[in-house]
């Protein structure tokens, strides 16, 4: 996730207050509730976008031994993100083991669940393959300067209208496919003559 300069200069505000609380003027608490709206959406589409490639592997697995190429491939993706290797992911690699791309998947695979059972047996908390969603910012510590300024009249703020899907942005394809990683090319074997 990257903040632009503004969000930053808002964000840095935000941690100078929680380290030495002081009333905050209205301005910089609704740009403190701006940014956590962003982060919130920020989250929530990185979660559908989650979705969709956990999705787009159970796919390209049920679709083996045809599509093993780009299974693998997405694998390897899902794993650096953090994924963790389900049964039907250990038994596509077994059938798969002949390719050596497979094999090392393989292992790593059979780590990572040896290590997620063991974490829960242990009882501690495995990661997910969703993430959890995050409570809304409610309050600032601080926040309002009403100690300073008389109790004006609340007027109810007007319902935020829903975004049609028509008027939503398309997702630009570098969003929704992550970059691929091209095989290294076979190294070149040299016979003495």
């Amino acid at each position: 996730m990257a903040f632009s300069a503004d969000e930053l200069r808002v964000l840095r505000r935000a941690l100078a207050n929680a380290l030495h609380p002081a009333p905050l003027p209205d301005e910089d608490v609704q740009d403190c509730l701006r940014l956590a709206g962003s982060v919130d959406e920020a989250a929530g589409e990185a979660g559908r976008l989650r979705a969709f490639l956990l999705a787009d592997l159970a796919r390209y697995r049920d679709t083996l031994p045809g599509s093993a190429t780009s299974y693998l491939e997405l694998l390897q993706d899902a794993l650096a993100a953090g994924y963790d290797p389900l049964p039907e992911d250990l038994a596509a690699l077994r059938a798969q083991r002949r390719r050596p791309v497979a094999a090392a998947l393989l292992e790593r695979c059979q780590v990572l669940a040896e290590r997620s059972v063991r974490a829960r047996l242990a009882g501690r908390a495995v990661p997910a393959t969703t993430p959890a969603p995050r409570s809304r910012l409610l309050a600032l510590p601080g926040g309002r300067a009403a100690a300073a300024e008389p109790e004006r009249p609340k007027t109810p703020a007007a319902p935020a209208r829903p975004v049609p899907p028509s008027e939503r942005p398309a997702p630009k394809p570098s969003e929704v496919f992550p970059p691929r990683r091209r095989p290294a090319p076979p190294p070149q074997q040299r016979f003495a003559g």
